[in-house]
């Protein structure tokens, strides 16, 4: 999937929403936060009229997330097949595939933790009736004002990923300091280097959710993904024995087939049987 397209010369209406415009290779260690925190996410937009794509792309973008826009449902639909993403921003009437299609499909492989915002030009009020009612999360109609629009994308990210508007996360036995990057394993400090801390954050913020490897790829590395590349592999095999991420702290980090990877939360019977089943126990 490819960027979204420049903006022309930031209009005055876009100025209220620019934040900081940040770069996903910063080194420091705020920065590195950012990338598996709130200010920096995976949003796909699809919009049919070439000016509207174009502006809505601009306007996440300077929210400081990264943008992937598409004119055809279809082709947004099989990218979503391969890719993951945090938000989606879909227009109703759509080629190859409306918005309200696309939404049910979302829904039904990926749930309903995805937030998804429609953005269009048809404000029929039973169009957004029938879109809020097969599980949109908002509705907007062109000509969108930025700052609403942003105030909007904002809320719908913090809402979905609340985990991540923390400088701190604890799951199970683990703990994690974002700001002095650190974690702890059943209160036993864990050393990690800044890209193995991205990328347990990365994880640790979306357990039970599917992360593709373009999407965690963009998410630690702030760079295309690579087909070729056996580096997510490498770090998440060293961070599994780093973090003990195994069934006896009750968490399995496993890979999705043609897809990236996925950490699970075992809980009480499950992970004993689970354990028994890599000792190599037949669990009746």
């Amino acid at each position: 999937m490819g960027h979204g397209t420049a903006l022309v010369q930031n209009p005055p209406s876009v100025h209220g929403l620019v934040k900081i415009l940040r770069c996903p290779r910063e080194t420091n260690v705020a920065a590195s936060f950012r990338l598996t925190g709130p200010d920096f996410m995976r949003v796909a937009v699809l919009q049919t009229d070439p000016t509207h794509r174009v502006l809505i792309g601009e306007l996440v973008k300077r929210l400081g997330h990264t943008c992937h826009v598409f004119g055809d449902g279809l082709v947004m639909s099989k990218a979503l097949s391969r890719s993951t993403v945090d938000m989606l921003i879909l227009d109703w009437h759509s080629t190859g595939l409306c918005g309200l299609d696309l939404l049910k499909s979302v829904r039904s492989s990926f749930g309903e933790r995805v937030p998804v915002l429609f953005v269009t030009a048809d404000g029929a009020e039973h169009n957004v009736v029938r879109a809020l009612t097969a599980g949109a999360d908002d509705f907007l109609v062109h000509p969108v004002r930025a700052a609403e629009f942003g105030a909007r994308v904002e809320a719908l990210l913090r809402r979905a990923y609340p985990q991540q508007t923390s400088t701190s996360l604890e799951v199970g036995c683990y703990r994690f300091d974002a700001r002095q990057q650190t974690v702890t394993v059943r209160g036993k400090p864990v050393q990690l280097s800044g890209t193995q801390f991205r990328l347990a954050m990365l994880f640790f913020s979306n357990v039970g959710r599917v992360l593709s490897r373009d999407h965690i790829f963009a998410m630690v590395w702030g760079r295309e993904f690579r087909e070729t590349t056996r580096t997510i592999d490498s770090h998440v095999s060293r961070l599994r024995l780093a973090l003990e991420i195994e069934p006896v702290n009750h968490f399995r980090l496993q890979p999705v087939y043609k897809s990236g990877y996925r950490l699970l939360h075992l809980y009480g019977d499950e992970a004993i049987e689970t354990e028994l089943e890599a000792d190599g126990v037949i669990v009746a």
